[in-house]
């Protein structure tokens, strides 16, 4: 196995092959994964938040899924990806504890989801996998070789997406 870019809480990097990717923790939050199959190139975004319009604080452009899409595009842009060849597969958004009477506000997993597929739509690019929802946390690493989202889980085994 080569180099492994780790990726932190509301953080966001690029690699290209044979660089891989990586993000632990991802509870409610969502890992998001970009990859150009021809140019070999990868993004993860650990997105915390569904919006950043709702933010008092947003500066931090990868904590929040509607921002954080539009950078990781760019940055792997930069680097030689071609817009239309990328593709998406995202994995997280549990519910990790749950509130008797909460609101919908409460649901930030599922509302991470929604958001990172509407920022997903609005630039145009397709979902091809997920590995959404549930009441556990995630890691996972995009292979940046292959595209393949490898995802790793306590007491839920390990799959490749």
């Amino acid at each position: 196995m080569g180099e492994v870019l780790k990726v932190g809480i509301a953080e966001l990097k690029v690699a290209k092959a044979p660089v891989n990717l990586s993000s632990a923790g991802l509870g409610s939050c969502v890992g998001i994964c970009l990859y150009d199959p021809r140019a070999r190139i990868g993004g993860l975004a650990h997105i915390m938040l569904p919006d950043s319009n709702q933010a008092r604080n947003s500066v931090n452009k990868a904590k929040f899924a509607n921002t954080a899409v539009p950078v990781l595009v760019s940055e792997m842009l930069k680097l030689g990806a071609v817009k239309e060849r990328i593709i998406a597969k995202i994995a997280g958004g549990a519910q990790m504890f749950v509130f008797p009477g909460a609101s919908d506000f409460m649901r930030i997993g599922e509302r991470n989801v929604d958001a990172t597929k509407k920022a997903l739509a609005e630039e145009k690019i397709p979902l091809a996998a997920q590995d959404t929802g549930g009441n556990y946390g995630r890691t996972i690493e995009l292979c940046t070789t292959t595209g393949k989202l490898y995802i790793r889980t306590i007491e839920h085994g390990e799959k490749f997406i």
